[in-house]
């Protein structure tokens, strides 16, 4: 009982390297002393599921704000089940830790429904000084390298120190710099929304003129902007059928991205479009959010929570897109996306800027939208883009490619950011390595695993 306590303990320091804590160095302490916690116990699938549920608890207990406690606690155990190897480390040797733990987030990332990489130990480190080994690697190279510092930490206490766990840090050392080709000046629109919850749909026409009031406010401040960008379902209309919306879109004279919900024959669309008054290019989303977005198992999910029928599927769309404003080639990332791997590897391939557009709404002030920061400035360093990112009601910021939060709105207000973005065109060596990058990060943890300590 006292080692689940204290693997509890442990998932409990981990989860406060996220927001809103936010100490990144609890991390690797609290791996170390999972790691410390599976090397002295017979019950190691018992220490690793309560290690994994307290962390998957206390990280993810914004999913119960509006809906309840039970998703949440399904959402969680279900998560946690992921961490249930670990218990390996008493047959493969407590070396194994960062091996199992890199490996179980990769498989996480991807399944079920597509994947659900929230928890992923490196959106925890972007203030880490080893951060940018991210550029290098990725962030799954980034969890590793977490994973690794607490095998050290873990050693180090029993007085047996690996140096070598901490070599890939040299990688920090080596020269890179980034040219940018150009900058485009950008306005940022956080509307906010007139009550958070569930039913902010509702009231799309209100979440709409908010936007609308605000962009004409900033406008009369600075003009001199190259475009301006809305988050998503910042227009809940279509507004392709809505004649006052399209109406009032087409009053700007300034290219306008904005999230938009469609509907085409029948199909429902959460888009992101490049809006001038002659031309609409449509982006449609590709990683819809399971459960939020669409209904895996809707009539198992129906005993769950009567609130899966207010939900209609949407439909996912099948290509990525990159938005032409001068100089600027922006890729758009509808929320949800931010975790998908592969789309934002290729919207980095085809852009020199990153645009993210969320909705924060249905999660209150709860810590959802911090946790997200920190994930996009991990993706910042990752491929090298600056990034902007605006949420109908916070946290918007401008990012630069070191993950350096350059501005930022507040929670729940209405505000504008104008920031002149650099625009970068050249990969990181992350995107030049593409898949080898996980391989090598993997074959790294391979080696670190065939070392044995009791």
């Amino acid at each position: 009982m006292v080692n689940l306590l204290l693997s509890g303990l442990a998932g409990a320091l981990v989860s406060g390297a996220f927001a809103p804590i936010d100490k990144w160095w609890l991390a690797p302490i609290g791996m170390a002393l999972h790691m410390f916690l599976l090397n002295r116990t017979d019950r190691k699938m018992v220490s690793a599921f309560g290690f994994a549920l307290t962390f998957n608890l206390l990280l993810l207990h914004w999913t119960s704000i509006f809906v309840g406690s039970l998703p949440w606690l399904i959402l969680a155990a279900g998560m946690s089940i992921f961490y249930l190897p670990l218990a390996l480390v008493g047959k493969w040797g407590i070396a194994s830790y960062p091996l199992i733990f890199v490996v179980m987030e990769e498989v996480r990332n991807r399944f079920p429904f597509g994947g659900f990489g929230w928890a992923r130990v490196a959106y925890s480190q972007a203030d880490a000084p080893y951060a940018l080994i991210a550029r290098f690697g990725g962030a799954s190279a980034l969890s590793a390298l977490t994973c690794s510092i607490a095998l050290f930490v873990y050693l180090a206490t029993t007085k047996r120190f690996q140096p070598l766990l901490l070599l890939p840090l040299v990688l920090l050392f080596i020269p890179f710099s980034i040219l940018e080709t150009g900058q485009s000046k950008v306005l940022l629109v956080q509307g906010n929304v007139p009550q958070y919850g569930l039913e902010f749909n509702a009231r799309a026409q209100q979440v709409f003129q908010n936007h609308l009031k605000q962009t004409r406010l900033a406008l009369t401040e600075n003009q001199e902007v190259d475009f301006i960008l809305w988050p998503e379902n910042a227009v809940d209309v279509d507004p392709f059928t809505n004649k006052a919306v399209f109406a009032e879109l087409n009053t700007f004279a300034k290219p306008l991205i904005v999230g938009a919900i469609v509907e085409r024959k029948q199909q429902l669309l959460n888009t992101s479009i490049l809006w001038t008054k002659t031309t609409q290019d449509v982006y449609i989303k590709q990683h819809l959010t399971p459960f939020g977005e669409y209904i895996p198992l809707r009539a198992l999910a129906r005993k769950v929570s009567p609130l899966v029928d207010q939900v209609r599927d949407f439909s996912a769309g099948n290509q990525g897109a990159t938005f032409a404003i001068g100089l600027a080639k922006i890729a758009p990332i509808l929320c949800f996306e931010l975790l998908d791997d592969g789309i934002m590897s290729e919207a980095a391939k085809t852009s020199n800027l990153l645009a993210v557009q969320t909705n924060s709404a249905t999660f209150g002030m709860s810590a959802e939208s911090a946790q997200q920061m920190s994930l996009t400035r991990v993706r910042a360093i990752e491929h090298s883009r600056n990034i902007i990112s605006v949420s109908t009601t916070g946290y918007s910021a401008v990012i630069d490619y070191r993950g350096n939060i350059l501005q930022r709105t507040e929670m729940g207000t209405a505000e504008h950011l104008v920031a002149n973005v650099g625009l970068i065109d050249q990969p990181s060596p992350r995107d030049r390595l593409g898949d080898w990058a996980l391989v090598i990060s993997l074959v790294w943890l391979s080696l670190v695993a065939r070392r044995r300590y009791r």
